[in-house]
């Protein structure tokens, strides 16, 4: 056999190689197209957790749950004074320049609710960019103004570490004691208690207004406002509709209140959204976003 004969059946025989190879290819992406995955065993990612009442293992799943039914500023990286903050227990919209949060989001189930003792570990948020201001715990001393958590240090009893996120101070505003530890409080420990009874409970809280600053750094909001949606234990953001129960405070951050009810500030969540300038539940339908930001919660109890 001579030279150009076998250089011929060597490119003879790479073509039929390369027609099987393309073949069998063809086929291959057919029948999975069909199996729905471009790779029968590889498991497509995802950032749900299996369970929706299954607490997130990382920040990026975090931010999946928490915000699930919107980012009511659309904080980002990007912006200094709606600046998003995220860890495995909860989302912050964080405003440098008024040394406060604007909002936070995250969800309570009963695998939050532990036995834990209060430990209180306030301090400087480290996550901040380098170069900003970061308030510490002694800005809030002497001030008559409570450091009043937004994301409530009781919502997080499943362990230390989820309990102690609480304090850092991108979660406080400058609360007054008769705020935070009346009626404030009382919606926390009511929310809670729809948790033990069978429960998930979505919230966002916030701050807006402004009435001076404490030590020239922290800006005391004039309100506090906080909106929860009660779904059943495990349900999927999908399950929500029309009829599911919301419920929106707007609280003024004043002397004089520790003995009122929370439910005297009940509100709908399209004043907080007017007062706020927010755009809440955005992820719903919105013939659904319609019906629940337009409706007074009436239960009490």
């Amino acid at each position: 056999m001579n030279n150009k004969t076998l250089a011929g059946a060597i490119i003879a025989l790479i073509i039929i190689l390369g027609v099987i190879f393309f073949c069998f290819w063809l086929g291959k992406s057919i029948y999975n197209r069909f199996r729905g995955t471009d790779d029968p065993t590889v498991t497509q990612p995802t950032n749900q957790p299996n369970n929706p009442s299954t607490n997130p293992t990382s920040p990026e799943q975090a931010q999946t749950v928490y915000l699930a039914l919107g980012n009511p500023s659309n904080a980002s990286a990007a912006d200094p004074n709606n600046y998003l903050l995220t860890n495995n227990f909860m989302v912050i919209s964080y405003n440098r320049d008024r040394g406060i949060p604007n909002w936070v989001a995250w969800r309570v189930s009963k695998a939050d609710l532990g036995q834990l003792d209060r430990e209180d570990s306030f301090r400087p948020d480290d996550r901040l960019p380098k170069g900003w201001m970061r308030v510490t715990p002694t800005d809030y001393t002497g001030s008559g103004y409570d450091r009043g958590h937004l994301c409530p240090n009781a919502d997080r009893y499943e362990s230390r570490e989820a309990a102690d996120s609480t304090f850092v101070m991108t979660n406080m505003t400058p609360q007054t004691g008769d705020l935070n530890r009346g009626p404030w409080q009382k919606l926390e420990a009511y929310l809670r208690s729809l948790v033990t009874r069978g429960s998930d409970v979505y919230i966002y809280a916030g701050v807006y207004g402004d009435k001076g600053k404490l030590k020239k750094k922290v800006t005391i909001p004039t309100n506090d406002w906080k909106i929860a949606v009660v779904v059943p234990a495990g349900a999927p953001i999908s399950a929500i509709n029309e009829k599911t129960r919301v419920i929106a405070v707007d609280m003024p951050n004043v002397k004089g209140i520790m003995n009122a009810d929370w439910q005297v500030y009940r509100t709908t969540v399209r004043e907080i959204e007017k007062s706020t300038g927010y755009n809440l539940l955005s992820s719903l339908p919105q013939n659904v976003q319609d019906a629940l930001e337009t409706k007074t919660d009436t239960i009490n109890n």
